[in-house]
């Protein structure tokens, strides 16, 4: 029945899902005021040299941002392969098709930046076969209906718990492998901590490790907004094998620096509800990352 009300949803034209985001924008921006606390702290300590107004613009802004990725997610499984390529345009993927074509697998270090559920099928109908790894839902209702936005036009989701067991049986199959890179950690005392965003910030280390694990080039790719509805995503080099005098942590810290310029440049588009910094490092004993 939840697939069903879904599917309905997602063939309304996406003019009238806009109308419904406005709604939406309203009801979290004014009366709900989704997470603001997190919101306004998250903005204060990132943009400390920002005044308070400057800081409410951006929180107004990512409100209505949010607003329209959550409706523009849920019409995913609605757009048809001719008008997803018209809505989101890559500027330069002929970096990763030379790599796909040579029978290489690329690891992508994405971001919460735009419309980040719209990516993977994206570089799908684009000619890009594309893994989308997520972390499993314990709800099964909302597993069910995560998976079955996220496989449409052939993207293949795999759960982060599954995903090493199939880079190694799918080890030659050319592809690529899309992380969402700024998440939090599982286990912080574990994790690769660095200065983010003028906090101290964890980060996966898994994402480095299989780099280097499995000799993996690896790209950044940026999403800018143009217009509702309508995106770019560009791919930056981060770093290719050999890794054997990469300095460890080296792919971390160009990738966290290539995000930091992007949120700078479009700072209502990145995900500040999400709760990025609630752990911090001096509750910690500090681990060696083991590479």
């Amino acid at each position: 029945m939840t697939l069903f009300f879904f599917r309905l949803f997602a063939n309304v034209p996406i003019a009238a899902l806009y109308i419904i985001s406005d709604v939406l924008y309203f009801l979290l921006a004014y009366l709900i005021r989704y997470r603001k606390k997190v919101i306004d702290t998250n903005l204060k300590r990132s943009f400390p040299k920002k005044s308070d107004t400057e800081r409410r613009y951006i929180a107004k802004k990512f409100y209505r941002n949010f607003a329209d990725v959550l409706v523009e997610t849920l019409k995913l499984p609605g757009l048809s392969p001719a008008e997803l390529q018209n809505r989101v345009t890559f500027t330069n993927k002929e970096l990763v098709e030379e790599k796909l074509g040579q029978g290489q697998a690329v690891l992508i270090m994405a971001s919460h930046q735009c419309n980040w559920e719209w990516a993977p099928s994206a570089s799908v109908v684009n000619g890009m076969p594309a893994d989308a790894v997520y972390k499993k839902l314990t709800n099964p209702v909302s597993e069910r209906l995560v998976h079955y936005i996220r496989s449409n036009f052939g993207a293949k989701p795999v759960p982060m718990k599954a995903l090493l067991r199939e880079m190694v049986t799918r080890r030659k199959e050319p592809r690529l492998i899309a992380l969402v890179a700024d998440q939090i950690p599982d286990q912080p005392e574990y994790g690769y901590w660095t200065t983010f965003m003028n906090q101290e910030t964890p980060f996966y280390p898994g994402t480095e490790r299989l780099a280097r694990s499995f000799s993996l080039p690896v790209f950044y790719i940026e999403m800018q907004r143009i217009r509702r509805g309508h995106y770019t995503m560009t791919f930056y080099p981060i770093a290719e094998p050999p890794y054997d005098h990469l300095p460890a942590g080296e792919i971390l810290h160009r990738y966290r620096d290539l995000l930091e310029k992007t949120i700078q440049k479009a700072p209502s588009d990145w995900l500040w509800s999400h709760k990025r910094w609630k752990h911090k490092r001096d509750k910690y004993v500090k681990t060696q990352v083991k590479w």
